[in-house]
């Protein structure tokens, strides 16, 4: 079923986001006393009494972006306004009418949607007594709000809702998507436009302009009748180009969006070499446990190279990640794109594999005939028994004589033999040595 939308638009710093984010309760949107941070259209579903809609964030009308995208701003608030149910024009109560509020409000006239007109931050009582002026903009008695503390979040809400046509009641069993995939990569690197492949639309905005991207943007798309979802991130640069809080937050969000993920897609430049930025990337994902597909994008570019040649390279540059996948794609082209997300769909199943305590113990034991970890304190290394405690990531437990006994070195050792014998060769393992009672120990000595 095609849930309503409603689209939230208005000159800049009105306080657009900042509404986007009160009524998902979440911070989504970066909100930022700076024109043109919202470039992209940011979208999520809202659940409020009976209904569902999707709320759409979008860049500032009006804005002259700093690095020369407006017309590609500008083409991103049409595509939403097209697709609107309800328009909700934001205002700075604070501000009065400005001469730009009127430009939107004549370029809403001519829309043909329902239209509520929100006067944001009335933070006290005094300002709504200031809301008259906002009538002369043609829309009716604009809503009262402070989208930073809260006020007036319900009653919008369900001004919304009333709006939209009668829904039946909703069941989204079939829409929830089967897997969340976070782009991530350093900036320039492809996201956005590997979005737009997925999405087969101008989901994201595309450009050679460096960190176009600044929130990070759910997209769902569908490949054989199935639902994803896909995340595009920030790019991610180094700490000393870090310039202001608009990229710290997009840094953090792309952390946070990995973190959120099922699979992550990790986009490497095939022009470009393995700079720091991915090493240090690469070594986040490590660190989350996160099953993750390497894509090699743009390699319709790259000639004189062998795939062998760059897997060498690759797991070279990136030996936390030697036993993940690696996929070599043209986004821009749709290259061998469906089968990366083949490949995904591998790593997360065998991210949420079980394996029988017998089979997990044989393996063990075989690994421990293999190799056996250094003695140290002049105790000998024992290992009783292991278990799986839980999936996604595939979680062990080893109980051993001594935990100290057992480094990093082997715990890589033994996710490696798990690996190779095990039906999860792809993905990142974890390990907890936990000491087996003193009185179970004796038992066995005795």
């Amino acid at each position: 079923m095609q849930i309503p939308v409603a689209v939230i638009v208005g000159r800049p710093n009105v306080g657009k986001s900042a509404l986007f984010n009160c009524f998902s309760r979440r911070r989504i949107s970066i909100v930022e006393p700076t024109s043109g941070v919202t470039r992209d259209r940011v979208s999520t579903e809202i659940r409020h009494k009976d209904c569902v809609f999707e709320l759409v964030d979008t860049g500032g009308m009006g804005i002259t972006d700093s690095d020369g995208l407006t017309e590609d701003i500008e083409m991103q608030i049409e595509v939403a306004l097209a697709a609107a149910d309800v328009v909700l024009f934001v205002v700075d109560v604070r501000k009065g009418v400005t001469p730009l509020d009127r430009i939107v409000a004549e370029r809403l006239r001519h829309v043909k949607k329902e239209v509520i007109l929100i006067a944001n931050k009335v933070d006290t009582p005094k300002f709504e007594h200031s809301m008259g002026e906002f009538n002369e903009l043609g829309f009716g008695e604009p809503h009262p709000v402070s989208a930073i503390e809260g006020y007036g979040r319900s009653d919008l809400l369900d001004k919304i809702i009333s709006l939209f046509p009668l829904q039946e009641p909703y069941d989204n069993t079939d829409s929830v998507p089967i897997m969340k995939m976070a782009i991530v990569g350093k900036r320039n690197a492809g996201k956005s436009t590997l979005i737009n492949t997925l999405a087969r639309k101008q989901r994201v905005i595309v450009s050679e302009v460096p960190g176009t991207t600044r929130d990070s943007i759910d997209v769902k798309f569908e490949m054989d009748n199935k639902q994803f979802l896909a995340i595009d991130t920030a790019g991610v640069r180094k700490k000393s180009q870090v310039k202001d809080s608009i990229e710290f937050y997009s840094m953090a969000r792309a952390e946070r969006s990995i973190r959120r993920a099922d699979v992550v897609l990790f986009l490497i430049d095939a022009t470009l070499k393995i700079s720091d930025v991915d090493k240090k990337l690469g070594a986040y994902i490590d660190l989350e446990r996160k099953p993750c597909v390497i894509v090699i994008n743009k390699w319709d570019l790259v000639k004189g190279i062998e795939t062998e040649e760059y897997h060498e390279y690759i797991n070279k540059s990136l030996p936390g990640l030697s036993f993940v996948p690696i996929s070599f794609i043209s986004a821009k082209n749709n290259d061998h794109v469906a089968e990366m997300i083949h490949l995904a769909m591998d790593l997360y199943e065998q991210a949420n594999t079980r394996v029988s305590t017998s089979e997990l113990n044989k393996v063990v034991e075989d690994a421990l005939k293999l190799q056996r970890p250094g003695q140290r304190k002049s105790k000998t290394p024992r290992i009783y028994y292991c278990t799986q405690i839980s999936v996604a990531p595939p979680t062990f437990v080893i109980f051993v004589n001594d935990p100290t006994l057992f480094d990093n070195n082997y715990e890589r050792y033994l996710g490696n033999q798990l690996r190779r014998k095990l039906a999860f060769p792809e993905i990142p393992l974890k390990f907890y040595f936990r000491q087996r009672s003193q009185t179970k120990q004796k038992t066995e000595h005795s």
